[in-house]
């Protein structure tokens, strides 16, 4: 656990505690030492009562801030994603001057029930995180319980509703808006590659509707394993199917590298191909010739590359991009506790402001459902670059 109170992450109860814990330890060897020499049969004076403070568990009652509980991994695999993140708390409390707010560290990776226990003992009032659905279905009942809203870093809106709140980048909503903006340029018979699981079911799924609401047709959608053959035979079997002017590759961009060639061989020479969100921290895809042209939505990168100069000068290294949600998540934070009574439970409706928040990655807003609804706007892919096409709404009201 560790604690991030701007401008210094060190707790200065911990050390007083500590100290405390010291005296108390060396005034009980001090007393063993004394009854040791104490003749037989006089009977040693008792102790005088105690005079100093009370020494408790857990973090001290805090009556000017509020606490906020951060929970991510780290240790682990997941660490360095997490100290990112912990790290970009730290700068939105800096950068924000936020004297009200006092947020402590929790490592999920030691498990996440203990985590949150911990952070609900200790009397935060508010969780930021989890950084996995995993942990967020385990952490949000228990958050729910003591009515604590919980603020996940997770793109997995299963795990949203009932006091869980999902703040990562939807998948579905980049369809949404890339199909969108595809059928505004005049394209209309739509095709689309997706992975085998869950991630490429899903984005199946949102591909089907969004074309749908667009007044578009679905003239093919094939699955695939990843591996050389499985994507060569899913291509085969779209050329087979029906011609395309517009093919979704609903996966990262290092493998819609290995599609493109195939793609453009097998019957979409001519084809726009679209991406999803994921498409955005591959600069490798302007390198490739066969992706020139394609379009992708997601989050804005404009602020987001100032907050990466910002976290090398202060820390040395590069941040991982779901950086990002942690600043915003304390953005969202600081706007709240304005109207906020330290030691009241977090306002939580006020998280369903229908105007939406700003923050890095742009405009967005909690939907009923409790998802974040983000404005997204549409890149294409260039030689050595990105290019903005359709710039995201600056808010809900554009």
């Amino acid at each position: 656990m560790t604690e991030t109170d701007a401008p210094r992450q060190a707790d200065i109860w911990t050390a007083t505690k500590r100290g405390a814990r010291i005296l108390f330890a060396a005034g009980t060897l001090l007393l063993a030492a004394c009854q040791s020499i104490v003749p037989k049969g006089q009977q040693p004076a008792p102790p005088p009562p105690p005079t100093g403070p009370d020494v408790t568990q857990g973090l001290p009652t805090d009556t000017e801030r509020h606490r906020v509980a951060l929970l991510v991994p780290m240790s682990g695999t997941n660490a360095g994603v997490g100290q990112s993140i912990a790290n970009a708390t730290t700068l939105a409390l800096l950068d924000t001057k936020a004297d009200k707010l006092r947020i402590t560290t929790y490592d999920t990776n030691l498990g996440a029930a203990a985590a949150v226990n911990k952070a609900l003992a200790d009397g935060n009032r508010l969780i930021l995180g989890p950084l996995l659905a995993d942990d967020a279905r385990v952490i949000g009942p228990i958050a729910a319980r003591a009515n604590v809203p919980v603020i996940s870093f997770s793109n997995d809106v299963s795990v949203a509703g009932k006091g869980t709140y999902i703040l990562g980048y939807n998948p579905n909503q980049s369809i949404e808006r890339v199909i969108g903006f595809a059928r505004e340029k005049g394209l209309s018979r739509f095709a689309g590659l997706v992975p085998k699981g869950v991630y490429g079911e899903r984005a199946g799924t949102a591909m089907l509707r969004a074309v749908e609401q667009a007044g578009g047709n679905v003239v093919a959608l094939e699955t695939f394993d990843r591996s050389a053959g499985s994507i060569t035979a899913a291509v085969k079997k779209l050329q087979a199917s029906s011609s395309y002017d517009a093919l979704l590759i609903a996966d990262s961009g290092r493998v819609a590298l290995q599609i493109a060639p195939v793609v453009r061989k097998n019957g979409g020479a001519n084809a726009r191909l679209l991406g999803t969100e994921l498409w955005n921290t591959d600069n490798a895809l302007a390198s490739s010739p066969v992706l020139r042209g394609a379009w992708f939505a997601s989050v804005s990168d404009g602020l987001y590359r100032q907050l990466a100069t910002k976290y090398r000068a202060r820390y040395g290294n590069a941040p991982f991009r779901l950086s990002a949600l942690g600043y915003d998540a304390v953005l969202l934070t600081v706007r709240i506790a304005r109207d906020w009574k330290v030691g009241t439970p977090f306002p939580a409706g006020r998280l369903r402001d229908s105007g939406g928040f700003a923050g890095i990655d742009g405009a967005f807003r909690f939907n009923r459902d409790g998802v974040a609804e983000r404005a997204l706007q549409v890149s294409e892919v260039g030689a050595g670059a990105f290019t903005v096409v359709d710039a995201a709404p600056r808010s809900f009201a554009d």
